[in-house]
């Protein structure tokens, strides 16, 4: 057990501070402070020495140097059962620090700014306070360190019950939690300079060394399955996506429906105009884009009422009254993400004691062209026995006026239009992918299969008699003739798909004889 005797204390977060050095005070804990955290304490009747006055020596450069001081290391760093130290202490006129509270300066808060300057930025890189935390981390055996204003009341616990002393165990705990609160607090700063800067990497593509830092915003009702335990985590210096979920009704999100609204999320930022995305089991199973929302939903459903009972919605608008009513006939839904609802649209689902409704006001359209040489974006990770992938997220897009027409039969316009649209899905729909589309609707999805024309004849079962006159997207080139053919039976009038095949002539040839136009992308979208 240590006993605290003297607390070094200096924070930018003043969270519970006053509780907490009053509760300090009445163990006799002497105070030693800095700069507005020593003006909060004396205005609050709390004891305070200014560490000035305790080292003897100025603040200095408008702040930047007051705790950079022999006094207040050797204070820190100094191990008690080593008479050497203790000697050295005694001839500089140092005494021993027990406890030291220090939280940093804002770093990642200033960034996010609007309008701030590089010189606020830099101004907001703590050094005083990881060097004081660090020292009084490596000496843990005899100093208390607390990092997060969240610590206090189990020191405060701890303290009453061990009558002022600390225990061993707490102690290691609370050290433990300052490498990892500094370890990303650099990285933090390292991102952001090296991003400002536009300086990379010397190594091409990726960092050598990947540090990650989430921290866990809620537990989940379970995992895959009910009997694996979940929990979403947010990752730090991140503000926008699904962590921005506000909850509206509902019971608790599993480990699945965060994955199905992610992938819902994604595909319906891909639209402009009032659309509508039901995604089944990390698919999307119907996907309609319309000038209202009513008619988009309308359509999204009909593309496979069966796989959309128990389906996630997302909506690229505000739901509607009028959309609300369609939805709430259309049987059993798992959550409706939408930017906004109105009262009387909750008022229409709240005996709906099991729909989710989830709102997220950050559903902008992906709408401009991208290239490969612009910046990757966020990058996705996928976790491996033993590691972890790292790759680009896909964001490439299509550029109409980069089709290449490669079949005796062009195009019409509508059917470039609906092309597009299927191209668009089927980026989202996991490989091998099919998607039938009439106009800007799906009528026909095939995911997930071996083969290619296995997701051809699923996607043609689930359209029935609207597969006539619609066009197909792919997500990636076919290795055979046997899709076009299959596609040729039911009417396909189109394909869209990268190209890129060995048998490409083939599959030219096959759509010649069918007469079924054909475009190249020159983009595959494998999605696993």
């Amino acid at each position: 057990m240590v006993k605290i005797k003297r607390a070094l204390i200096s924070v930018s977060d003043k969270t519970g501070l006053i509780d907490f050095t009053r509760e300090l005070n009445k163990f006799g804990v002497e105070i030693l402070s800095t700069g507005g955290t020593a003006k909060l304490l004396r205005d609050n009747n709390i004891p305070v020495k200014e560490v000035s006055e305790y080292t003897g020596f100025p603040e200095m450069l408008d702040g930047r140097v007051k705790t950079l001081h022999p006094k207040i290391h050797g204070g820190l760093l100094a191990l008690r059962d080593n008479p050497e130290h203790l000697q050295s202490l005694k001839e500089h006129d140092i005494g021993l620090i027990d406890m030291v509270v220090v939280n940093l300066y804002p770093f990642e808060k200033t960034t996010q700014k609007p309008n701030v300057t590089i010189e606020e930025v830099i101004e907001n890189i703590d050094i005083g306070g990881p060097a004081m935390l660090r020292s009084a981390a490596k000496n843990h055996k005899d100093v208390a360190v607390i990092c997060d204003p969240g610590q206090y009341g189990q020191v405060i616990a701890e303290l009453k019950k061990n009558n002022g002393t600390l225990s061993k165990d707490l102690m290691r705990r609370l050290a433990i939690e300052v490498f990892s609160l500094t370890s990303h607090y650099d990285n933090a700063i390292y991102s952001y300079l090296q991003n400002y800067f536009k300086i990379k990497p010397e190594s091409a593509g990726f960092p050598q060394e990947l540090n990650l830092h989430f921290e866990k915003i809620q537990d989940l009702r379970y995992g895959e399955n009910p009997h694996q335990q979940a929990a979403f985590y947010k990752e730090k210096g991140k503000t926008k996506g699904l962590i921005n979920l506000k909850q509206l009704q509902g019971k608790d999100l599993s480990f699945n429906n965060i994955l199905d609204l992610n992938s819902a999320l994604e595909l319906v930022k891909e639209f402009s105009h009032p659309a509508c995305v039901i995604v089944k089991h990390n698919n999307p199973c119907g996907v309609a884009e319309d000038k209202t929302l009513d008619k988009a939903y309308l359509a999204a459903y009909k593309c496979d009422p069966l796989s959309a009972f128990g389906g996630i919605v997302a909506l690229n608008r505000k739901l509607d009254f009028q959309t609300a009513k369609i939805i709430v006939k259309s049987g059993f839904l798992e959550c409706i993400i939408s930017p906004g609802f109105d009262k009387e649209v909750r008022d229409l689902f709240k005996d709906k004691k099991n729909l989710r409704l989830l709102e997220l006001n950050e559903l902008e359209p992906i709408n401009e062209p991208r290239t490969c040489v612009q910046e990757r974006g966020e990058p996705e990770f996928k976790r491996v026995s033993g590691g972890l992938l790292l790759q680009d997220k896909d964001l490439e897009t299509l550029d109409v006026n980069n089709l290449k027409v490669i079949t005796k039969k062009k195009p019409t316009k509508k059917e470039v239009e609906s092309l597009i649209f299927g191209w668009k899905v089927a980026k989202h729909v996991k490989s091998n992918a099919i998607v039938f589309a009439q106009g800007t609707k799906t009528v026909g999805i095939g995911a997930g299969q071996m083969s290619r024309v296995d997701s051809v004849k699923i996607a043609k079962s689930k359209a029935g008699k609207l597969s006539k006159n619609s066009c197909l997207a792919s997500d990636a080139f076919f290795p055979k003739a046997d899709a076009v053919i299959e596609a040729a039976k039911v009417g396909i009038k189109a394909i869209i798909q990268p190209g890129g095949s060995i048998t490409d002539e083939e599959i030219i040839k096959a759509c010649d004889k069918y007469k079924i136009a054909m475009v190249f992308t020159g983009i595959r979208h494998f999605k696993h």
